[in-house]
């Protein structure tokens, strides 16, 4: 399972960004100041950091070399948001640089690419009983394999990967097919109704009314 240290003092973000990723499937570590951070990077090994800048004790800029020293990707989350910043932060070799206040989703999504580009996402989820292997691109529901179209295998991943985020039609049709969308929706609607019968998953993979689809989960 991947682990993610969480270096922020103030806890409620602290604590909003832990529930969101942990539903998300990853081990969460908390710290609340620099000098705890440094302990626990002291005596444990992380996939990755999300690293706050202004800290009591020891601040991100300088825990951010001991972690870069280690080989560990790092993403400041941080209310440093002018662009001096930003240049500064990702110079100094941090992975990523979200400023607050931030939508969930948009943490969601740079923990998994930075998580990508680093090597470190995971190959094999399973869900609802149903295991996908990004690697060998196979799909077990209960032991068993299903058998998947190219695209379908697609849009499941890109469903799992934005589970619980509302995906408009125009952009998961892009995402799978790598084309521009052209307003027609059966496509996209009749792999949808498939992937639901194949999987199982009519009650999982939810209509949003004017929007698209939704994994919920």
């Amino acid at each position: 399972m991947i682990k993610i240290l969480i270096v922020e003092d103030e806890k409620a973000i602290s604590n909003l960004i832990n529930v969101n990723l942990t539903a998300h499937g990853y081990r969460c570590f908390c710290a609340y100041d620099g000098k705890e951070a440094a302990d626990l990077l002291e005596e444990n090994t992380y996939d990755l950091v999300l690293l706050d800048i202004m800290l009591p004790e020891i601040d991100g800029y300088e825990l951010l070399e001991y972690v870069k020293y280690q080989g560990t990707p790092v993403i400041f989350v941080t209310a440093k948001g002018t662009l001096e910043d930003k240049i500064k932060g990702l110079r100094m070799g941090a992975d990523d640089y979200l400023v607050k206040p931030f939508q969930i989703g948009e943490l969601i999504a740079r923990v998994e690419a930075v998580l990508r580009r680093a090597g470190k996402a995971e190959t094999e989820i399973t869900l609802f009983g149903v295991t996908v292997n990004t690697e060998s691109r196979t799909v077990k529901k209960d032991g068993e394999l299903i058998d998947l179209t190219v695209k379908e295998f697609d849009l499941l991943v890109e469903l799992i990967r934005n589970k619980n985020v509302a995906l408009y039609r125009d952009r998961l049709y892009e995402l799978v097919w790598n084309e521009p969308f052209s307003g027609e929706t059966r496509t996209l609607d009749a792999h949808i109704q498939r992937l639901r019968k194949k999987l199982g998953w009519e009650e999982h993979i939810k209509t949003v009314f004017r929007i698209g689809y939704r994994l919920e989960v």
